[in-house]
């Protein structure tokens, strides 16, 4: 019996009622429709502290984490702002102001430039100076770096069950 794959393109809403993860598989291809994904993230305040969070994983090239802020502002994070020929990229970096820096992108690597809120994961426990090696790491792709910041947060087991194919 051979194991399931894990999608290349995946979008899911990440939440913690009651204390337990959940993770729920919103698409099985990267969304690329911005207010769909802003919705999913459910009325800002409502329910526990921190609340949910959308994350996109795009053709494994990038991932996208949308989160409501203080006040109900979207924080965003994009692994990698230099992605903008992609759709869902394009429009992370246009409406939430993410700088791109074109020119110091990218080390003789290749390596994107991870951007936006690196804090997002903060009160989760995983601070930007803590996040910053994941989403900077060359030998990872997107979902590589997702499931390694799920598995420092404690969802692990649950996002490679609602990715699985």
């Amino acid at each position: 019996m051979t194991e399931p794959e894990v999608r290349a393109s995946w979008a899911v809403r990440v939440s913690r009622p009651d204390g337990r993860w959940r993770v729920e598989l919103l698409a099985a291809d990267a969304g690329d429709e911005l207010p769909v994904l802003e919705r999913a993230l459910g009325e800002p305040g409502v329910g526990a502290w921190p609340g949910p969070f959308v994350v996109v994983v795009d053709s494994r090239l990038y991932f996208v984490v949308l989160r409501h802020g203080p006040g109900g502002l979207v924080r965003a994070l994009i692994s990698d702002a230099t992605m903008q020929e992609w759709v869902l990229a394009a429009e992370v970096v246009e409406r939430y102001g993410i700088a791109v820096d074109a020119d110091g992108a990218f080390d003789d690597d290749e390596t994107g430039w991870p951007g936006g809120d690196l804090d997002v994961f903060a009160d989760d426990g995983l601070p930007a100076d803590q996040l910053r090696p994941i989403v900077t790491a060359d030998d990872l792709w997107a979902d590589e770096m997702v499931a390694a910041i799920a598995a420092r947060l404690g969802f692990a087991e649950e996002l490679a069950a609602a990715v699985r194919t």
